[in-house]
């Protein structure tokens, strides 16, 4: 409601609409600066209006322009050289000057630039962590001119405590520059808070004896805060949003393929992170691979900030879910919340074969094709759009090949790499025919992978994979990582005792490992329910009814799809003798022989490249149990001595082969009685 104009006796009346608010400065939400005068000087100042009938002017509110931000970063520079050295009481500027080799790694190009520079380092740690010790340094710029050491930058070398190789201190070098990549990516999305991971690179003191390696950083002055682990422990004093949904972002926008944890550092300013790959052989021995993604799962419960980035929820137990509850709390009570808009996550437009590590240069790609984009005079995108991305044509499902959809893209020099992430695939005219890549089905099929980011959802991986008509077994990175929780549950990894594990969270992440297509979780979830021994969660069992029989039989024929010699026999045997079927199926003789003949022409290879080298039923004894069959006949088969005596002489060969001299001895005879009943049918028959 609208204020009126206040009158009082023996006084003027004030329009209180025209009064500025109290002195001071605040900021405006545009960000400009709102300058203020007190009441009492507008009193003061305007008496002569304020005593006349006349209705006073509306007052006039300066607003003061935005610095640029160049003059920001002058006003900040100005300021920190004005602030009080912390390091000045160690004296570093008396230390002897050394000459060290600085190697720095550029993450767009892949390359290390080496150059040198003066350091001062104190000779005795300040710090130590679990592995490396911390040194105090002043590094002075090479482009400095003045001789002051007092006003060098300060700096904090790391060394290893323990021999390493020196090929570490390189990698670990190159897994902060890379992170570094996704902090960038990340910020790119317009979180609440921007994140930044700070530079580091390799120092070697060539004048020192054995020319020893160190880690240099910047100084970051503040409090030091771990967030989360390579291990999945969060801290609960210090459980904020924006760190746990950075490393769920990472693991989604690159399509499963690596996730950035670890972190740590002054606010959101992060240092020496982590990085868990799907193959888990990049980088160093902290990459626990898949191992490490289930844990981090195992304890992150999604926020606010990740539902801005429409990141989806990893797949938990309702018991899991129970027991974050309190990590929930915390989070709702923190002091991050979304304002505006951000861009929803996407996955890197890759081919799936693409490495862990191509995947972070396909990032930078991405980005510079957006830049390039940008130059060319291309309007920005709307807030709450997710940043540019380009589609691709693809040449296969499972091998996505693309190329720029515009076409003076396609001739930047920032796309020489495309190939090496696309293949060399030449490039499709929109007038040629599709039948030298995909059907119109197919070619649908994966359009529809490269418009979908990488979800942590089983529901949404086996669309993916129903789209695709993918192969039901093998391939899922987000199944192994079910698999992963399911053994940690199973030795107790998240229990107190081993009788508090948590079992049912167990066979429920085994199921959901089995739904996306791993072998070795469907043959698991196949032999439990159809009773059966089984390696993996060998202490769980499940009732012995109908209704599980007739589930373990379906995940068996998955199985047996996919390969597997063991699961393709198992329902040859059923469908042949009529043991172990379910009420829903009956004894049937088709059936056993088509599966006895998968067995016989599988390459005892299955969908995710294992062998099976056990061969408890040689490929002679199915040729003879086939023969026998076939000149009985029965259960819906169709006797046929004929079939019946070629395949009896190629189980004697086969058993020739193995040296089985009798056993090959008597399927010879067998195959002669065969051939000699065709004839006896065939005199009958004139």
């Amino acid at each position: 409601m609208s204020s009126q104009p206040i009158s009082i006796p023996g006084k003027v009346k004030t329009n209180f609409n025209s009064l500025p608010p109290i002195a001071g400065s605040i900021d405006d939400e545009d960000g400009s600066m709102v300058n203020l005068v007190s009441l009492v000087d507008f009193i003061l100042q305007n008496k002569d209006t304020l005593n006349t009938n006349e209705p006073p002017q509306p007052a006039t509110i300066k607003q003061a322009r935005t610095p640029p931000l160049k003059k920001k970063w002058k006003r900040a520079i100005k300021k920190s050289l004005s602030m009080d050295d912390p390091w000045a009481s160690f004296h570093l500027e008396d230390i002897k000057t050394e000459r060290a080799t600085r190697h720095r790694y550029h993450s767009t190009k892949q390359t290390w630039v080496i150059d040198e520079v003066n350091i001062k380092m104190a000779t005795e740690a300040f710090a130590h962590g679990a592995m490396r010790e911390c040194f105090r340094l002043k590094k002075k710029s090479n482009f400095a001119k003045s001789r002051d050491w007092k006003h060098a930058g300060n700096f904090v070398a790391k060394s290893y405590m323990e021999t390493v190789d020196r090929q570490v201190y390189f990698q670990d070098v190159r897994l902060q520059m890379d992170a570094k990549i996704w902090g960038e990516e990340y910020s790119r999305h317009n979180p609440p808070k921007k994140v930044d991971i700070c530079q580091m690179c390799v120092l070697e003191m060539k004048d020192r004896p054995g020319k020893p390696l160190f880690h240099l950083e910047n100084f970051i002055e503040g409090e030091y805060t771990k967030y989360n682990s390579n291990s999945g422990f969060v801290r609960d004093e210090a459980l904020r949003q924006t760190p746990q949904s950075f490393s769920h972002f990472t693991f989604e926008r690159s399509g499963h393929k690596l996730i950035v944890v670890d972190i740590q550092g002054v606010g959101d300013l992060w240092t020496d992170p982590q990085i868990h790959t799907s193959t888990g052989t990049e980088y160093n021995e902290g990459n626990l691979g898949t191992r490490g993604f289930a844990l981090f799962f195992a304890t992150h419960a999604c926020n606010e900030i990740c539902r801005s980035l429409d990141l989806t929820q990893f797949d938990l137990h309702p018991t899991e879910f129970r027991d974050h509850e309190k990590v929930v709390q915390l989070q709702r009570n923190s002091d991050t919340h979304v304002r505006g808009s951000t861009y929803h996550c996407t996955r890197a437009r890759t081919r799936p074969s693409i490495s862990p590590m191509d995947v972070t240069q396909f990032v930078i790609l991405e980005r510079q094709i957006s830049m390039s984009e940008s130059s060319t005079g291309s309007m920005s995108p709307p807030v709450g759009s997710p940043p540019p991305d380009f589609s691709f044509e693809p040449s296969s499902p499972d091998d996505i090949s693309m190329s720029p959809r515009d076409s003076h893209l396609s001739e930047s020099p920032m796309l020489t790499d495309l190939p090496r992430f696309f293949g060399n695939r030449r490039r499709r005219g929109v007038s040629e025919s599709d039948s030298d890549t995909l059907s119109r089905e197919d070619e649908r099929a994966a359009m529809f992978m490269n418009q979908q980011h990488k979800a942590s959802s089983v529901n949404q991986e086996m669309m993916m994979r129903a789209k695709l008509n993918h192969q039901k077994a093998g391939g899922s990175i987000l199944g192994q990582i079910h698999l992963d929780l399911a053994r940690y549950h199973e030795i107790g990894r998240f229990a107190e005792d081993e009788n508090d594990r948590n079992m049912d969270a167990a066979l429920y992440h085994l199921e959901q490992a089995a739904k996306c297509g791993v072998l070795e979780a469907i043959i698991g979830m196949a032999r439990m329910y159809v009773q059966l021994p089984h390696d993996v969660l060998e202490e769980m069992s499940v009732d012995d009814t109908d209704d599980n029989i007739a589930e373990g039989l379906e995940w068996m024929e998955i199985a047996a799809q996919a390969g597997d010699r063991a699961s393709l026999l198992y329902l040859a045997k059923a469908y042949d003798t009529g043991n172990g079927l379910s009420s829903h199926r009956e004894r049937d003789w088709t059936e056993a022989t088509h599966w006895y003949q998968e067995v016989l022409e599988n390459n005892n290879e299955d969908d995710e490249g294992t062998f099976d080298a056990t061969m408890d039923d040689p490929p002679y004894t199915i040729q003879a149990r086939l023969a026998e069959m076939y000149r009985e006949g029965g259960f819906d088969l169709e006797a046929s001595p004929t079939k019946a005596g070629d395949l009896y002489n190629e189980a004697a060969e086969g058993a020739m082969a193995a040296m089985k001299g009798r056993l090959s001895n008597k399927y010879f005879m067998l195959a002669e009685e065969c051939y000699g009943e065709c004839e006896e049918e065939e005199e009958e028959g004139e």
